[in-house]
């Protein structure tokens, strides 16, 4: 016993957070593995079944089976409770069962619940994550109620009542997953079906820190108290998010081929969609995304690749992380300081940015050749599965059922990374470097 407890006060806050996801992991791999989660009462193999089970931890919406007929209730309800824990943080409803029990936690939880969703200070830690819990199933609820009775005009009241909660949960997690083999392409014209999705994804991709601001900013409007306004970083991530989404918007409805037979209002409407499911890794998707063109695929890369914000449900290097780059570019062509929205960026954000973006593109890059090497699908098709791992996006080209378990296996390893964090885990393995006590000297070097 004082072993184990030697080993547990040695973890880091890091560390505790990753074995935590590996813990759901696993354990939701092997409850996916069992017969009965088979709908034909066969056992999956194992691989799939951690697959399938770190694209929902990760809220990634990947998966090598069709979810709606290859699994049975049981086990879409398993994939279920998976991606809700990995939509909005496990910590969460760990935080959750501790406040209804009276459980006052320890500071080496509040350290590892913080760093579950980029997070608050640990002052408001507790209030944070109630509200989080909050604003989940709020949205989880209308939404679901509203998908229901879409539903309604073609299921029995039970069936639609469960579609609308499988969907609801999982488009406002971010993750993808659908119980139609199409995703929801058979609905493309169903502008109802399309706003809710939408709203749910934005609502999941912008974060809960900027949920919060906005509910602030609302509230002292309403109360005629002092007006509120918004912190830089909800700022910052509503104009990001406002952005890509026009532009992805765009370029995908001026240079997509579309069926002579389709209107303008669906065109947009479909363009619209794709935009902010690639840009809030939703992942579900109204066109074929297979038969989409190379400029298309090239601008949903783009989007799947920067991803939702932080404290999100969602994946990508972040909003904030492309707005930090982005401000660095224009402050050193400009030669300024790294000003924006009023306020200088601190340092130590660059940095955090510049490192993120830097580890994703190692990553994406070493999955490319992994793959190249493995599988037998293009160049284009291998990168799109790539850059949707890791972004914990989901959409696709079509090639994930026929990858092999090699390809699998490093698509594992990437969905895990892109939902736990690049820094969280170089945190967790790196040891603390020794106090110095000196500097070295400068030295410039030439670039570019």
């Amino acid at each position: 016993m004082k072993r184990q407890n030697y080993i547990w006060n040695r973890l880091t806050p890091y560390q505790l957070l990753i074995l935590g996801y590996v813990f759901v992991t696993v354990t939701g791999a092997i409850l996916l593995a069992l017969p009965v989660s088979s709908a034909r009462g066969a056992p999956q193999p194992f691989l799939d079944a951690l697959f399938v089970a770190t694209s929902g931890i990760s809220t990634s919406g990947l998966s090598p089976v069709d979810i709606g007929t290859y699994y049975s209730l049981f086990g879409q309800i398993v994939l279920l409770v998976i991606f809700q824990l990995g939509g909005i943080g496990y910590m969460s409803f760990i935080i959750l069962t501790m406040y209804v029990l009276g459980i006052k936690g320890s500071l080496r939880t509040s350290l590892v619940a913080k760093e579950s969703l980029a997070g608050p200070n640990l002052h408001v830690l507790k209030g944070f994550f109630l509200s989080v819990l909050a604003y989940s199933f709020v949205f989880e609820l209308v939404g679901a109620a509203i998908l229901a009775a879409i539903w309604m005009r073609e299921y029995p009241a039970a069936r639609s009542v469960y579609l609308g909660i499988f969907h609801s949960v999982s488009t406002f997690c971010t993750a993808g997953f659908g119980l139609f083999p199409d995703s929801l392409m058979r609905y493309r014209d169903s502008t109802l079906l399309n706003a809710t999705i939408v709203v749910l994804s934005l609502a999941g991709g912008i974060g809960f820190f900027v949920l919060r601001d906005l509910t602030a900013l609302i509230a002292g409007r309403f109360n005629g108290r002092r007006r509120f306004r918004l912190t830089v970083h909800s700022r910052l991530v509503l104009a990001v998010t406002a952005i890509v989404i026009s532009v992805g918007t765009v370029v995908i409805l001026f240079t997509e081929h579309w069926p002579s037979t389709m209107s303008a209002y669906d065109r947009t409407l479909t363009s619209v969609f794709q935009a902010v499911s690639a840009s809030t890794t939703d992942g579900f998707n109204t066109i074929d995304i297979g038969a989409m063109g190379a400029a298309s695929l090239t601008i949903i890369m783009l989007l799947m690749f920067v991803g939702a914000s932080p404290g999100s449900t969602g994946g990508g290097i972040k909003t904030t992380t492309f707005a930090l780059l982005f401000i660095l570019v224009r402050a050193r062509l400009r030669k300024k300081q790294t000003n924006a929205l009023g306020t200088e960026m601190s340092e130590r954000c660059i940095y955090d940015a510049a490192v993120v973006a830097f580890c994703f593109m190692l990553v994406a890059l070493a999955d490319t050749v992994i793959l190249s090497i493995t599988e037998k699908s293009s160049y284009l098709q291998n990168l799109f599965e790539i850059v949707s791992a890791l972004g914990n996006t989901g959409l696709s080209m079509g090639i994930t059922a026929g990858l092999s378990s090699i390809g699998k296996a490093a698509l594992i390893v990437t969905m895990f990374i892109g939902r736990v964090g690049v820094l969280s885990i170089a945190f967790a393995f790196l040891t603390a470097p020794p106090k110095v006590l000196f500097r070295y000297p400068k030295e410039d070097v030439f670039v570019g």
